[in-house]
């Protein structure tokens, strides 16, 4: 009998994460004869770690895929995507605006999608520096920067932690293009043969579908990886960020990428000669 097959497997520590792919962790779903090596990670280094080739499947910001399309497929199942989802620019004092080189701005990563949109809506009008996402706010407490670009829990907790906010960028993404905003997705390296690929799209639906069905089951899994414990915030965090587009990017979500893309392409993010990013499809390979 042959060995299974080895997928190396990247996921954020995110709730929405944690609880779509909590029945894969938990082997509570069959892999499909493959043999799932599983790291949770910031979605920065995971990012990061994209870019070294280190993964066969893994969670990436949509900016980081827009720059890995030679070498990477998104799979329909996993993004989060949608209406009213994200990241917000908070201050650390009310009334400012980011607007001169003197002030800094910290995002949770180069390549995030939240990096993407401040520099969009926001181009040279402070410094930026990274940090990880969960260091943001209590910088921004002690006044050790002047803006964060805050994701994740962070949606529900800002104002306790007694920030003040400049800016939805997800409600100016809406209004300017009418499309949900496209944050991150599941990727999967051109490398794996298309049965492959096909086996863990189905994978990772099967697991997903589990949690839906039984939602509670799942919190466990996220309360162990999650930087906000109380189960209420978790299960916010879930209602927002997993929704139909989670469950298959359809064609809204299609264009949403396709959205996103061609801002990047005129900023110069990315290369308009670059291969457009490809939704997988088990009927053609991708589409």
């Amino acid at each position: 009998m042959s060995e299974p097959q080895k997928i190396r497997l990247g996921i954020s520590t995110c709730p929405n994460d944690t609880f779509a792919f909590h029945a894969l962790l938990n082997r509570k779903v069959d892999w499909q004869g493959l043999d799932f090596e599983i790291e949770l990670l910031d979605i920065q280094q995971l990012n990061q770690r994209l870019f070294d080739d280190q993964w066969d499947v893994a969670k990436a910001s949509f900016h980081a895929a827009l720059l890995l399309t030679d070498r990477t497929v998104v799979l329909p199942t996993g993004s989060a995507l949608g209406f009213g989802v994200g990241p917000l620019l908070l201050a650390s004092q009310p009334n400012q605006v980011p607007l001169n080189a003197t002030q800094l701005t910290l995002c949770p990563g180069e390549h995030t999608t939240a990096h993407l949109l401040f520099k969009l809506f926001y181009p040279a009008t402070s410094r930026v520096t990274h940090t990880v996402f969960s260091g943001i706010m209590p910088m921004l407490q002690k006044a050790k920067a002047d803006f964060g670009v805050c994701i994740h829990e962070g949606r529900f907790t800002w104002e306790d932690q007694g920030l003040s906010l400049v800016e939805d960028l997800g409600d100016r993404w809406e209004r300017e293009t009418h499309s949900p905003l496209p944050l991150g997705g599941i990727v999967a390296s051109r490398r794996l043969n298309p049965d492959t690929i096909s086996r863990v799209q189905a994978v990772i639906h099967e697991s997903l579908n589990y949690s839906l069905n039984d939602p509670n089951a799942a919190l466990p899994t996220m309360r162990y990886y999650a930087q906000e414990f109380d189960d209420r915030v978790l299960m916010q965090h879930v209602e927002l960020y997993v929704n139909t587009w989670t469950e298959d990017l359809g064609e809204l979500g299609r264009k949403a990428l396709a959205d996103l893309s061609a801002r990047a392409k005129s900023i110069g993010i990315v290369d308009p000669s670059d291969r457009p990013i490809e939704v997988w499809s088990n009927n053609s390979g991708s589409t």
